[in-house]
C-alpha cells in the first residue's frame, strides 16, 4: 500500500495479501503528517504544527483500484492511495488529491486535460551507495573511462539491452504505457516517453510507478538508477517534460488553432505568467537549480516558441488533433502530481482569464533576447511561490504555505552547509 509524500517519495505499509479487501475499503491508516515530511523524513512539528502538537492524527488511506498492479520483481502487488481525514475529506496535503481537484475544475467547463510525460534518468554503476560518487555503468566505460556523450547512440542501448528489456517487461506487467526508450546526452542517461492519457492522474501515476520499476530493473542487473536533476557536474541534467492538450465533451482538441477560439494562445499565456511563481514546484530541491545552466540542455529563460527546444514552453503542433504545448522546465526529481497540478492550473488560469502570451521566439537570436530568467536561487524561488496568489488558487493557501515552510527549512539547512568545494577553493587561499 503506497502513499505519495510532498517530495514524490513513496511511503506506506506492507499488508498481508489476505487483507487486500481492507486496503480497498479504506480501512488502513497512516498519520496525516506523513505527507508533510521533509526530504530527510522529519515531520518538523515545530514548523507545521501538524504532528505531535496535535496528537499526530491518523488519516484513511483510500485505495485507487485502477492502480492495483503486480510487482514483477516480487510475489506481491502494489496500490496507490489518497489520504483522507477521518471526517471523509481529502487531506489538503495529498498530492493526488491536489491534482484531482485541478482536473475537476476542468470538468466544470466540460473539458478534459490530456497529459503525456517524458522522463530522463541515469543508470549508475552499482557501487554508488558505498561511494556516494556516481559513475556510469562499467560497460559504458571502456578502459575505465566514460565514452562521453551518447545522444541517440544505439551502441549505448545495445550495451545495456538486458536492463532495457527488463524495464520494458516490468512496464508491460504493470500496464504502464511506455513508448520509446532512447539514449540521451549524458553517459548512462536515457529517456522514456509515456503515452498520453485522457486522465491526468493516471499519467502522474504512470510516472511515479515508472521511477520505481526502473530502480528495481537496474538493481536486478547489479546497477542503480537516479532521477536526480543533476547527478554529474559536467553532464546534462535530467528533465521531466510534459505535453498537454485539452479536449471538449465531443472529443475535439480545443487547442486546434483552426477552430479560431484562441484557446492555445490563452493556455500558453497562463503557463508563461506562472513560470517564476511555480519554480519551487518544478525545481523543488537544492540540486534542481544546478540544472539551469547555459548550454546544459535545460531552459534558463521564461520564453516560448513553436517547435523550439530551447524554450521553456514549446508548441510542437498548433493545428489538428495533435495541437499541444510542451512544458520543458521541470526536473525529473520533481513530484509528478504537483508539477502536473501546477501546469494544468496555469493552463486553466490562462483559459479562464484569456491571458495573452508574450511574443514567441523563433530563432536562436530571439532566444538570446533579454527576458525574465528562471531563478538560480532556491530561496528566491520559494519566497516567490510563498507570496503567489496564482499558486494559492491552484494548491490552496494552506498547502502553498506548508510547502513554502518545508522547502524554506530545507534550503536554509542545505545552504548553510560548508561543502568540500568550499574548502578546496577557500581554505588555503583566504
Amino acid at each position: 500500500m503506497l502513499c505519495v509524500d510532498m517530495n514524490g517519495m513513496l511511503r506506506g505499509k506492507w499488508v498481508p495479501a489476505d487483507q487486500l479487501d481492507k486496503i480497498m475499503r479504506g480501512k488502513v491508516r497512516l498519520p496525516l503528517s506523513t505527507q508533510s515530511l521533509d526530504i530527510w523524513g522529519a515531520d518538523n512539528d515545530e514548523l507545521t504544527g501538524l504532528s505531535q502538537s496535535i496528537g499526530d492524527p491518523d488519516g484513511e488511506c483510500r485505495a485507487d483500484e485502477r492502480t492495483l498492479v503486480p510487482l514483477p520483481w516480487a510475489t506481491a502487488s502494489q496500490v496507490l492511495t489518497t489520504l483522507y481525514t477521518l471526517d471523509g475529506s481529502p487531506s489538503f496535503m495529498d498530492s493526488r488529491a491536489i491534482l484531482a481537484n485541478v482536473v475537476e475544475r476542468f470538468r466544470r467547463h466540460g473539458w478534459t486535460p490530456v497529459v503525456a510525460i517524458e522522463l530522463e534518468f541515469y543508470l549508475l554503476d552499482g557501487d554508488w551507495r558505498q561511494t556516494l560518487m556516481p559513475k556510469p555503468p562499467e560497460v559504458l566505460c571502456p578502459g575505465g573511462v566514460s565514452k562521453g556523450l551518447q545522444l541517440y547512440e544505439l551502441d549505448a542501448m545495445d550495451a545495456l539491452s538486458d536492463v532495457m528489456d527488463t524495464i520494458r517487461a516490468y512496464a508491460s506487467a504493470q500496464q504502464i504505457p511506455a513508448d520509446t526508450l532512447i539514449a540521451e546526452f549524458g553517459p548512462g542517461q536515457f529517456e522514456v516517453n509515456l503515452w498520453h492519457r485522457e486522465d491526468a492522474l493516471a499519467a502522474a501515476d504512470d510516472a511515479l510507478y515508472f521511477k520505481r520499476l526502473v530502480a528495481q530493473a537496474a538493481k536486478r542487473h547489479g546497477l542503480a538508477s537516479t532521477f536526480m536533476a543533476k547527478p554529474y557536474s559536467e553532464q546534462a541534467g535530467s528533465g521531466m517534460h510534459m505535453h498537454v492538450s485539452v479536449i471538449d465533451g465531443k472529443g475535439h482538441n480545443i487547442f486546434d488553432q483552426d477552430n479560431g477560439a484562441g484557446h492555445l494562445e490563452a493556455a500558453v499565456g497562463g503557463v508563461m505568467q506562472s513560470l517564476l511563481d511555480a519554480q519551487a514546484i518544478f525545481a523543488p530541491h537544492a540540486n534542481s537549480y544546478r540544472r539551469f545552466q547555459p548550454d546544459c540542455f535545460a531552459p534558463i529563460e521564461c520564453n516560448w516558441g513553436h517547435d523550439h527546444r530551447g524554450a521553456a514552453v514549446r508548441v510542437p503542433e498548433c493545428r489538428g488533433a495533435g495541437a499541444r504545448l510542451e512544458y520543458r522546465v521541470a526536473g525529473a526529481d520533481a513530484n509528478p502530481y504537483l508539477v502536473t497540478a501546477v501546469l494544468l492550473g496555469a493552463v486553466l488560469q490562462g483559459l479562464e482569464q484569456r491571458i495573452a502570451p508574450p511574443p514567441a521566439i523563433e530563432s536562436i537570436a530571439d532566444a538570446q533576447h533579454p527576458s525574465d530568467h528562471l531563478s538560480h536561487d532556491w530561496l528566491l524561488a520559494i519566497e516567490r511561490f510563498a507570496g503567489s496568489l496564482a499558486m494559492a488558487d491552484i494548491f490552496g493557501v494552506d498547502y502553498r504555505d506548508l510547502y513554502a515552510k518545508i522547502k524554506r527549512h530545507e534550503a536554509q539547512r542545505l545552504l548553510a552547509a560548508v561543502t568540500d568545494i568550499d574548502r578546496l577553493t577557500y581554505l588555503t587561499r583566504l
